[in-house]
């Protein structure tokens, strides 16, 4: 039986584009997680949601894994990127795109 540290290593292993959040991409159930959806959603690039309201061992899991306090986490290439703010200041600035693009994970 896998623990929590390696089940979430092997979701962000099995995925390049990883959003642990609350809700799913189709139906968010908080601000910051709805804005980071649709901040990919814009960019265009296909991402692995992860409700950690469906499993509390995840939810405090991934705040462990990270060492970050808050939910939603993005995840990319297995590198963790940040939450909500740093998605939103790095979009702002191109730089996520620009990283998307670098990894050949924009669909084009």
């Amino acid at each position: 039986m896998q623990n929590i540290s390696e089940k979430i290593e092997s979701i962000i292993t099995e995925n390049k584009i990883v959003l642990f959040m609350k809700g799913t991409k189709d139906f968010p159930q908080c601000g910051f997680s709805a804005m980071t959806s649709h901040i990919l959603g814009q960019i265009g690039v296909e991402f692995k949601d992860i409700n950690v309201l469906e499993d509390m061992e995840i939810r405090q899991g991934i705040k462990d894994f990270s060492d970050w306090p808050t939910i939603p986490q993005l995840y990319v290439d297995g590198e963790f990127i940040g939450g909500c703010d740093i998605v939103k200041e790095m979009s702002e600035a191109g730089e996520l795109k620009e990283l998307f693009e670098e990894k050949k994970l924009i669909n084009q």
